[in-house]
């Protein structure tokens, strides 16, 4: 066997830098699919927004659970085949959406594609760390988090400009065959596995890293953190369409989905985020972007669509900013317990986008827009004072230190 670590410049590299690019682009676009539907779904089926919101909570929520345990099954079964049948079989499910009869079918169809869709978050920094070499790991996996953010943009996009000229049904459908598409090159191209070994934990085992993690004084708050930035944004998001498809704005479809080009800023915000969280340290930077989301909810309160779509690119800088620096200080934080340390962030995470993000659609329900703004104005106060609390946490101290001791967050 060929021992040798993929290297930057051979068709070994470049083909598993597609493949990762591609695999982001389609696990995030078929996951957020159905976000711009919900008012239609409210129509088709007499739905309250909290419960058209299923539509999306169904698939994040299961998958959080999964990320849990998903690091497990790969380290037994293998990271390429798993992130192949995660992809194909996530695609089929999104095809089947669009012949369903009914709400519930459509419900059982999302969770299961949710439950699919696990396997590929959970062990795709696994496999680029096992396969390339340690000084190109952050290149390969740049592009996996680039097509995850280009994935979330242009899935809500398509299926938006779709459902304007074809209905949602064709829609989601072609959103499925595209991800199809996309699988079937991902399993051609994504280079075989030749460092993977085959590794059998024990349950006790894996999960005696978790209270380790939970006694820890900074990650539980950061786990916390995930939990109500990520319902915060997704509720702004989730909610949006109601409110411009509506009088006074009656926008078309294909005109909101134009607001999900956002998410292009989120990309940038997120670089310029390392570069400040690199020189400031996350402890000192992680409260920065949180000040800055609680105006721009504020703005979407606006009357003005100018004022509103400023406000929502605001949440968005801020959203992202956030996000990165908590994830990084997380793996940064997490020594011996990365792996678990990851899954327990990425759960909150997920499980604030289904839990938050239909108690959001509840808020809509009872207090339109109005009460949209409070209840994530709540989550991202009560995030800002985590921030706080967090600035105030004594830094670890770096591992066998060679020199003068630098304090590490």
């Amino acid at each position: 066997m060929d021992l040798e670590k993929i290297t930057p410049g051979t068709p070994a590299y470049r083909a598993l830098c597609i493949a990762m690019l591609f695999a982001g682009l389609s696990t995030f676009a078929l996951l957020y699919c159905t976000q711009p539907l919900l008012p239609h779904f409210s129509e088709a089926y007499g739905l309250s927004a909290e419960q058209s919101s299923l539509a999306v909570s169904l698939a994040t929520g299961p998958m959080a659970f999964i990320l849990l345990v998903a690091g497990m099954v790969s380290d037994r079964f293998g990271r390429r085949p798993l992130m192949i049948a995660s992809l194909l079989l996530a695609a089929l499910l999104t095809i089947v959406l669009g012949f369903l009869p009914d709400w519930p079918s459509l419900l059982a169809a999302r969770l299961a594609c949710g439950l699919a869709l696990a396997g590929v978050p959970a062990v795709a920094m696994a496999y680029i760390s096992e396969e390339v070499e340690d000084g190109a790991v952050g290149r390969a996996m740049g592009l996996y988090i680039a097509g995850s953010a280009v994935g979330g943009m242009s899935g809500r996009l398509l299926v938006s400009v779709v459902t304007e000229f074809f209905g949602w049904r064709s829609a989601l459908a072609l959103t499925g065959f595209v991800g199809l598409a996309i699988a079937l090159v991902f399993w051609r191209i994504l280079p075989h596995s030749r460092h993977f070994e085959v590794r059998r934990h024990s349950l006790a085992g894996y999960a005696a890293g978790f209270p380790r993690l939970f006694a820890d004084k900074a990650l539980p708050w950061l786990f916390l953190e995930a939990f109500l930035i990520m319902g915060a944004f997704i509720s702004i998001y989730n909610y949006a369409g109601y409110r411009l498809l509506a009088p006074p704005y009656s926008l078309s479809q294909a005109e909101v989905g134009l607001i999900f080009l956002l998410y292009l800023l989120g990309s940038f915000s997120s670089a310029v985020t390392g570069h400040v969280s690199a020189r400031l340290g996350p402890r000192k930077s992680l409260w920065l972007p949180l000040v800055l989301f609680l105006p721009g909810i504020a703005l979407t309160g606006a009357g003005p669509l100018p004022l509103v779509i400023a406000g929502i690119a605001l949440v968005t800088v801020a959203f992202f900013a956030a996000h990165s620096i908590a994830s990084s200080w997380v793996g940064r934080r997490a020594r011996s317990d990365r792996a678990q340390a990851t899954a327990c962030y990425l759960f909150f995470y997920y499980m604030g986008s289904s839990v938050l993000g239909s108690a959001g659609g509840y808020a809509w329900s009872h207090g339109g827009w109005s009460g949209v703004t409070v209840f994530s104005g709540a989550l991202v106060a009560l995030a800002l004072l985590i921030a706080v609390r967090l600035y105030r946490v004594r830094p670890l101290a770096p591992p066998r230190p060679l020199g003068p001791a630098i304090p590490a967050d």
